[in-house]
């Protein structure tokens, strides 16, 4: 049978984390690549707690009903006292629940690009943010970063030249990079969106698993005219699994993004949505945040420090996050990252290959490592094998520039 798929899903595959993810499964590979929140800081009683609540009370059959497409109200509510906490006003009418944060991402492209239209995103950017932009036939741009945040020369031809639907933004703990936009850096990105037109998505997983360092305000409590649309997940800080998140926008938005889920999934679980919603509620939240950057700051420590350990010395830059959950390491141009993970895999090892960040497919000497989901004392095992497969692969590289001379 010769299937005929759609022009906009042909090129498509599944995204590198969710494939290694499949061949991480078994569980005797040690994998530095998926986000995974710590096993520990997954509030498992808490969440058996709430649900015996429900069963109890008799409330099962409710939250087994559909619901309404924007999600309850009860969580909107609770998701408003979170968004202020960090200077961000949402009205209830201003916020939708969506079926993780990947969805909101999914609903901004649905919303906003059409077939050609460029989105300006950050080099490196969240891979399946590029993916998306793909299947509604927009086309990623890169955007030069530095230590800073965005290159505003580089944003403000860009804007200029491609006249953009959208610009993503990690902007806080980004992925795959693990660093941080200054708050000169935002302002002036956001004012340069004004001037050009152009809607921000500000993606905000990671800003509460701070471990060092000042907060740095997210950009939407900078907005004053509806331009950035804010998405904040609770799979980092709550359960991955209950797919949670919620999205802060303009009135007239937020309703054309209901108006997308309608098409999607219609709403999001509700029984999903009233753990969030109990959870939220108990004031529990910042205290699982809390034990979570205990583990956090322990475990990028001990990679940091393995890192410099076991690679060999000119061969590694890494950024060195004040929170989040990766580490984004540039080596020596005479490697390539996807030719390095085929060993690594052999090895018992996982990262992601930093080429999938790109949105030109450059990258090819980058990779990044996730320090979360590992004990300090796997993450040493892990870089002592990576470094040794670095320092194999470079003492080959040697050998067969020393041969081609002769």
């Amino acid at each position: 049978m010769e299937y005929v798929f759609s022009d906009r899903l042909k090129a498509l595959s599944g995204t590198a984390t969710r494939e290694i993810l499949k061949l991480t499964q078994g569980g005797d590979i040690l994998s530095f690549a998926g986000g995974l929140p710590a096993r520990e800081c997954l509030p498992v009683g808490d969440i058996e707690a709430i649900l015996q609540e429900l069963m109890q009370s008799g409330g099962l059959a409710r939250v087994l009903q559909y619901g309404i497409s924007e999600g309850t109200a009860a969580l909107r509510a609770a998701f408003g006292r979170v968004f202020l906490e960090d200077g961000i006003e949402a009205d209830p009418d201003e916020t939708v629940i969506v079926s993780g944060g990947q969805q909101g991402l999914e609903l901004c492209c649905k919303a906003f690009v059409n077939r050609g239209d460029a989105v300006l995103v950050e080099d490196p950017t969240y891979l399946a943010f590029l993916q998306i932009v793909k299947s509604y036939e927009g086309r990623p741009v890169g955007v030069r970063s530095t230590d800073e945040g965005l290159d505003l020369n580089d944003l403000e031809e860009k804007m200029k030249t491609l006249s953009p639907k959208l610009l993503y933004v990690v902007p806080t703990f980004s992925n795959p990079t693990g660093k941080t936009y200054t708050a000169k850096n935002r302002r002036a990105l956001l004012a340069l969106a004004e001037r050009y037109g152009v809607m921000i998505v500000e993606d905000d997983p990671y800003a509460k698993l701070r471990f060092s360092g000042q907060p740095v305000p997210p950009i939407k409590s900078l907005d004053k005219t509806g331009r950035v649309i804010y998405i904040q997940s609770l799979s980092k800080v709550f359960s991955p699994g209950l797919r949670v998140a919620a999205v802060a926008a303009a009135k007239p938005v937020a309703q054309k993004l209901v108006v997308g889920k309608q098409n999607t999934d219609l709403h999001t679980g509700a029984l999903s949505q009233y753990a969030a919603q109990r959870f939220l509620e108990s004031g529990k939240l910042n205290q699982n945040i809390a034990a979570g950057i205990h583990i956090y700051r322990e475990r990028k420590e001990a990679m940091a420090a393995a890192l410099d350990r076991y690679i060999p010395a000119g061969v590694c830059t890494r950024t060195d996050p004040e929170g989040g959950l990766f580490v984004w390491c540039e080596l020596d141009k005479r490697i390539d990252t996807d030719r390095l993970f085929a060993r690594a895999v052999e090895q018992r090892i996982a990262f992601v290959p930093g080429r999938v960040f790109f949105a030109d497919g450059s990258g090819g000497n980058t990779l990044r490592l996730n320090f979360s989901n590992a004990p300090p004392k796997d993450i040493d095992r892990g870089m002592e094998i990576l470094g040794r497969l670095i320092g194999q692969t470079l003492a080959n590289s040697a050998k067969i520039s020393y041969n081609k001379s002769e």
